[in-house]
């Protein structure tokens, strides 16, 4: 939001601020009207194995898929928010070479110490009364670091959301992309109740208007700057650096001995049953190599349904083949756990139904 936009005008002209957002090179999806989820599009969506990948209303210029179908195109936004003035604006942090701290201010427990900030101790002795929110967590990490609280960060552009938070957006440089994570969530976080939003998710742009009310920039700037070196580090630290050539591909079949005997053939070490899981766990491994565009919801649900019949079949347990799914599924996309979890238990379901029987190979 340069401030010669008419950013006051926001609230109300969705189109203005698609375009804004496209012209600092941000692409951009349509939000449901009132809601802060992705606009839907196509009924073939809820079908069992249909992805953006073979998707016709992409190819056709519509929206679908979430941040899958960001555009920067003018002509595109021009479509899609003209005859939709309702949608909301989204924009896809990943292709924008965004971090955004999601700050939240949620009613919530206190989580166990370890969780408040991942990775730093919080002894007994320290005294948490007063902790209530992610506007506490953060301001404590950066005092940690002797840093400037990132809430208060005037240099960059900051969004209040309409439930009390704060979008505390960023620019992350040339050589490194980063990955979402939920700050109350068990997995990777930054802190209890900041939300870190990267590659593959999105974020509301400001001036956007939802039922809740409006995602209104507060202060005077209105483009994110560098993500700061101390922030970067410490999203290293909880693994949230995207960089595939630095993480170690799982080893697929270090299972429990008690499976690696399930899936050993006679006369050999690893058997036909643990080649065909293993190939079919190497094309979802491979997708860990490009961000989009793979078919990596296909080839989960495949690598699946075979490692089902493979357990209905005998040659492997559930729990086992479940587990190596999670791994490569996590390796090839992070911070997708939720998502990859359904095509999981969706494929092995699936592939239970049809018990795979190798020839000369007993269970």
């Amino acid at each position: 939001m340069a401030d010669d936009s008419p950013h006051a005008e926001w609230r109300f002209d969705m189109l203005s601020i698609a375009h804004w957002c496209a012209a600092q090179g941000w692409p951009v999806l349509p939000l449901a009207s009132g809601r802060k989820a992705p606009a839907g599009n196509c009924p073939r969506c809820q079908e069992k194995g249909h992805t953006h990948v073979n998707c016709f209303c992409l190819a056709a210029g519509r929206w679908c898929h979430s941040f899958h179908a960001a555009t920067t195109k003018t002509e595109r936004i021009d479509a899609w928010w003209s005859d939709n003035p309702q949608f909301g604006v989204g924009v896809a942090c990943g292709a924008a070479g965004l971090v955004v701290l999601d700050i939240d201010t949620h009613s919530k427990a206190l989580p166990t110490r370890d969780r408040i900030l991942p990775g730093i101790a919080i002894h007994d002795h320290v005294e948490l009364e007063g902790l209530e929110h992610g506007f506490h967590t953060l301001a404590l990490l950066a005092a940690l670091r002797g840093e400037t609280d990132p809430a208060q960060d005037e240099e960059t552009l900051r969004v209040r959301t309409p439930s009390g938070g704060l979008h505390v957006w960023y620019r992350a440089d040339d050589r490194r992309r980063f990955r979402c994570s939920t700050g109350s969530g068990a997995g990777r976080a930054l802190a209890w109740q900041v939300d870190i939003r990267a590659g593959g998710g999105y974020i509301v742009a400001p001036g956007t208007t939802t039922d809740s009310g409006t995602y209104m920039p507060v202060g005077n700037t209105r483009t994110p700057r560098r993500l700061p070196e101390w922030l970067a580090v410490e999203l290293t630290r909880t693994g949230h650096l995207d960089l595939p050539q630095q993480r170690s591909e799982p080893r697929l079949l270090a299972l429990p001995q008690r499976a690696r005997q399930a899936v050993i053939a006679a006369g050999g070490s690893r058997g036909r049953a643990a080649q065909i899981l293993e190939s079919v766990l190497r094309e979802v491994i491979a997708c860990a190599a490009v961000s989009e565009g793979t078919g990596f919801s296909d080839k989960l649900n495949r690598a699946a349904y075979t490692a089902g019949g493979l357990a209905a079949g005998g040659y492997v347990s559930t729990a086992d083949v479940e587990r190596v799914l999670r791994g490569a599924a996590d390796y090839a996309r992070p911070g997708q756990e939720r998502r990859s979890t359904q095509i999981i238990r969706s494929g092995l379901d699936a592939g239970a139904r049809r018990p795979l029987h190798i020839e000369g190979h007993p269970a």
